[in-house]
């Protein structure tokens, strides 16, 4: 089983134990919703404790394998895309997780790509009041 798979598998279990066992300690998740990434393993594993509650519906359609080079570093490291289709505030999300993995298999960077633009919206709104309800970031500041 690839690492690929273990992340699929801990995915579609909701599990966050195997979740910690995937992710390297420095990973860094790059959200489309957030231009700076999501850095670090607790962090991270609170980011997607959110996800999980907030997708309706997810579900992995296809994989791809390959190597790809990382934003963090620059380095090509192996890569896989898994497209899914979720709902999310009442919009259907079409998207990719790029994960890139370091040398023992585990995800050091994570990137999702997500549209149409709308569910792109609704899905920030629906993660930001998670995290906030969780107490990873503040909220946001009233205009």
């Amino acid at each position: 089983m690839t690492a690929a798979d273990r992340f699929r598998a801990a995915v579609d279990n909701r599990d966050l134990a195997a979740l910690d066992d995937l992710f390297t300690d420095d990973i860094r998740f790059y959200s489309p919703v957030k231009f700076t990434p999501f850095e670090g393993k607790p962090m991270v594993l609170g980011l997607f404790r959110v996800l999980l509650r907030t997708f309706e519906n997810f579900r992995y359609v296809g994989q791809y394998a390959g190597t790809a080079q990382t934003s963090a570093d620059g380095t090509h490291a192996p890569s896989a895309i898994l497209v899914f289709r979720a709902e999310a505030g009442g919009k259907e999300i079409h998207g990719i997780d790029l994960l890139h993995f370091d040398d023992d298999g585990r995800i050091k960077e994570f990137t999702v790509m997500v549209r149409p633009r709308s569910a792109v919206h609704a899905l920030g709104e629906a993660v930001l009041a998670g995290l906030v309800q969780d107490g990873l970031v503040p909220a946001p500041a009233e205009r």
